[in-house]
């Protein structure tokens, strides 16, 4: 997936504002980064298919082709690379469509490029930490806990259907349903999540908590949109009902 090597991770930034583009190169390059720009979707495809980068960083609101569109893309032709959106303030029908579309994160235009430089950083080091992740090898019994139709298997670190089909998770993915897994029926709230997230080696900010919890939702539930396995607790955080 990356090219480069460990110490250079590489970073293509597609935005059609110039002065963005070179803000953003000089700024990441000065922090040790490789950083490739394009101008619109149709360049930016031209630069992927020379060299996968570890993170792309996508405009919403391009001429032509359309930074949702172009996530739509890289996530189905390389899953491993990281999506992070640009998106207009206030926009919320964007930022949405992003998430649903697999993008690791998001910020609204103008931001501050020391928080992007933080959630790029945090986001390679997860992308990093999942590839070199080595899978357990599944033992001749195994402990599984169920989540709604779908069954978490704690020794394999799989995650399987109803129907017994593997149900892709990432290593992070993984650990936040044990960490529910762990406390059933009770109540965890954001700070416990981030404390317990430290804890086991994965970076996370408030924001990719709920992110989390959403692509977990369109996992194991039902309806994600009246989540039955992990319920929203308001001005709590979540819970796990097993069941």
């Amino acid at each position: 997936m990356v090219p480069g090597n460990k110490t250079t991770p590489v970073v293509m930034v597609v935005d059609d504002e110039p002065e963005l583009r070179s803000l953003l190169s000089e700024y990441f390059e000065r922090h040790q980064f490789t950083v490739r720009t394009a101008p619109d979707a149709l360049s930016a495809r031209a630069l992927v298919a020379e060299a996968v980068p570890d993170v792309a960083i996508l405009d919403i609101n391009m001429p032509g082709e359309n930074g949702l569109s172009l996530a739509r893309w890289l996530r189905e032709t390389h899953p491993g690379i990281g999506l992070v959106m640009l998106t207009t303030a206030g926009d919320s029908v964007d930022r949405i469509v992003g998430l649903e579309l697999g993008a690791d994160d998001y910020l609204p235009k103008p931001f501050e490029v020391r928080e992007l430089l933080a959630r790029v950083r945090a986001l390679v080091r997860r992308l990093r930490s999942e590839a070199t992740a080595q899978p357990s090898a599944a033992p001749l019994t195994t402990q599984r806990v169920r989540f709604g139709q779908c069954a978490l298997d704690l020794d394999s670190r799989q995650l399987f259907s109803h129907d017994g089909a593997e149900i892709p998770v990432t290593a992070s993915e993984f650990e936040l349903l044990a960490l529910f897994a762990s406390h059933p029926n009770r109540p965890l709230n954001r700070d416990q999540i981030m404390e317990q997230a430290h804890n086991r080696g994965w970076d996370v900010f408030d924001r990719s908590i709920d992110l989390r919890v959403m692509r977990l939702r369109r996992k194991v539930e039902r309806n994600p949109d009246k989540p039955e396995v992990i319920k929203t607790v308001r001005n709590v955080g979540y819970v796990f009902i097993p069941g």
